[in-house]
């Protein structure tokens, strides 16, 4: 893809989607956007802009495509393992009486604030807790706040017990039952541009920046350390490292973990 055709399809997604491509980083997203071209059956980037301007279910096509869902029901197990036995008794303890506050940021169909909830269900089933999901891409919260639905590979990951206690009946496709739904806020949100809540005791936000650039990235880590209690734990993705956590705030506590100094 020409340079020139790349800051032209970057003008008019900012401008129809809402979504800036200036912090992606350019080579990934100019692959995904020639894949896509193809796959679109078009012959030109000019066509096919001429198409979402009448086409609106190819326009929301586009817009989900761009915001890369990917997702799973305790995808990388021992991270999750370390957070469930490690992580969560450590800030459920420094919480006392009060419940926790939870942010899955960048969450698409929910599998993860779905994680999250199941596991805090099964630590602590007496307390609640708000537990709360976002994402950019307004198709995926739709799907999430509806419970799915979700494929075999993506609830690989749960037990049978898990599966038994939090899936309805039936499936292909899977859907988790209301009473898990309940415990989760989902909300639309660009983390780039939009203002955070605040006093989390946890951030979850796995395999997201990784498509960013390294300064959205730093602006990102940034604003999760603002969002966070004092002590409170920024959980990544496996393939992810904060080469120097302590210019954001935050120190080391283990593979994919940091926490507010």
């Amino acid at each position: 893809m020409e340079l020139d055709v790349y800051q032209r399809i970057k003008t008019v997604v900012k401008t129809n989607l809402g979504i800036d491509l200036e912090h992606y980083k350019d080579e990934q997203m100019r692959r995904r956007l020639d894949s896509w071209l193809v796959r679109s059956g078009m012959s030109s980037w000019d066509d096919y802009f001429a198409r979402i301007k009448v086409d609106k279910d190819e326009l929301l096509k586009f817009r989900n495509y761009l915001t890369i869902n990917v997702t799973e029901f305790y995808r990388d197990t021992e991270r999750w393992k370390h957070l469930q036995n490690i992580v969560f008794p450590m800030i459920l303890k420094d919480a006392g009486p009060r419940g926790l506050r939870v942010w899955s940021a960048g969450c698409s169909i929910g599998a993860e604030p779905f994680t999250l909830g199941m596991i805090l269900e099964e630590l602590t089933p007496t307390r609640k807790h708000y537990i709360l999901g976002t994402d950019l891409d307004k198709g995926a919260i739709a799907r999430a706040m509806s419970g799915g639905a979700f494929i075999t590979e993506e609830i690989r990951g749960l037990s049978p017990a898990q599966r038994a206690n939090y899936l309805r009946p039936g499936g292909p496709p899977f859907y988790v039952v209301e009473s898990l739904i309940k415990k989760i806020t989902f909300r639309e949100q660009n983390m780039i541009s939009d203002t955070f809540e605040k006093d989390f005791d946890l951030i979850v936000c796995r395999n997201v920046v990784i498509y960013f650039t390294s300064e959205t990235k730093d602006m990102l880590y940034r604003k999760f350390t603002g969002a966070l209690r004092k002590g409170g734990i920024l959980f990544i993705g496996g393939t992810e490292i904060i080469p120097h956590p302590q210019d954001f705030g935050l120190k080391s506590v283990g593979i994919s973990f940091y926490q507010k100094i």
